[in-house]
């Protein structure tokens, strides 16, 4: 069983060995297989059509108080992953992770979800199939779910279709799909971006550059979260937001003690998240920049 680990407050550098501790503890872990959550694989659509991409999807369901991390967890945490064992000539594309929440992992910031929520990929199938036949397509999810322990967990998902010449979107999972992908943080030319560092501390300008950006009031009350897509900033640390009598605004970010990624990054790469949108019409919640990270 994976030890409960109380409240405590950690440095980065403890947090980052807690977080190889947990991946090294990932494969002893199948008792808790399922802890916190409920996971299947499921489709779009309810047939193969020979040679045309199709979509597959892990359908996450947590349980009251327990999360699962994004693709970059924060300077905790392990990021849902599938590896796929697909038949002869299926190529699946990458996981697609909707917008980050921001979450708790005890009392340490990190980057995840705790709502239900859907992890899909574009499957090609390949043009020779013969319709009538059936296909059993599958392969082996990890994930990291916590509440008040955390649970690594692992299990060997599959979903069997039929081949067809024609198909339809699948009544119950096609929204849910077309949902999620419209939850995707997405670039804008509405506004730009600026990044300067200085020792530990970075600092995030964002302009807005087109009439259909959604300007900020220096007596609003914004509310802009920053969710590093590598782990050069530190999710645990406070962000400090300024917002300018033009509309701009400033979020002062704290770099992380320990970086994964190897050596400095050349741009600041990250997803800003806004409630209300950054779009006029309210449309886009979350969006992606990579502004250079000048020095």
């Amino acid at each position: 069983m994976t030890p409960a680990i109380p409240k405590a407050s950690f440095s980065p550098f403890a947090a980052a060995c807690l977080f190889a501790l947990l991946v090294c503890l990932a494969p002893w872990t199948s008792l808790h297989a399922q802890a916190g959550l409920k996971i299947q694989l499921v489709a779009e659509e309810t047939a193969i059509v020979p040679g045309r991409p199709f979509r597959l999807g892990l359908f996450i369901q947590h349980e009251p108080g327990w999360h699962t991390y994004w693709r970059h967890p924060g300077i905790v945490g392990v990021p849902t992953t599938m590896q796929w064992q697909l038949p002869p000539g299926f190529i699946a594309g990458p996981l697609e992770y909707p917008e980050p929440e921001a979450t708790l992992m005890f009392q340490i910031k990190a980057q995840g979800y705790e709502r239900d929520l859907l992890l899909q990929t574009e499957i090609t199938p390949p043009a020779d199939l013969r319709p009538g036949s059936r296909v059993t397509l599958g392969g082996r999810a990890a994930w990291m779910c916590c509440g008040k322990t955390c649970h690594p967990g692992t299990r060997a998902l599959e979903i069997s279709l039929s081949v067809a010449e024609k198909s339809q979107k699948d009544a119950r999972w096609a929204p849910i799909f077309a949902k999620e992908r419209q939850a995707m943080a997405r670039a804008s030319d509405a506004w730009a971006a600026e990044a300067e560092e200085s020792g530990m501390q970075v600092r995030l300008i964002l302009r807005p550059t087109q009439s259909n950006a959604r300007r900020f009031s220096p007596h609003e009350e914004a509310r802009v979260i920053f969710f590093t897509e590598d782990g050069w900033i530190n999710s645990d640390q406070e962000q400090k937001l300024t917002v300018k009598p033009d509309g701009s605004l400033i979020l002062d970010l704290v770099r992380a003690e320990v970086f994964l990624g190897g050596s400095r990054p050349e741009r600041l790469h990250g997803v800003v998240q806004r409630e209300g949108g950054w779009h006029l019409d309210g449309s886009l919640r979350s969006m992606t920049i990579q502004p250079l990270l000048r020095r």
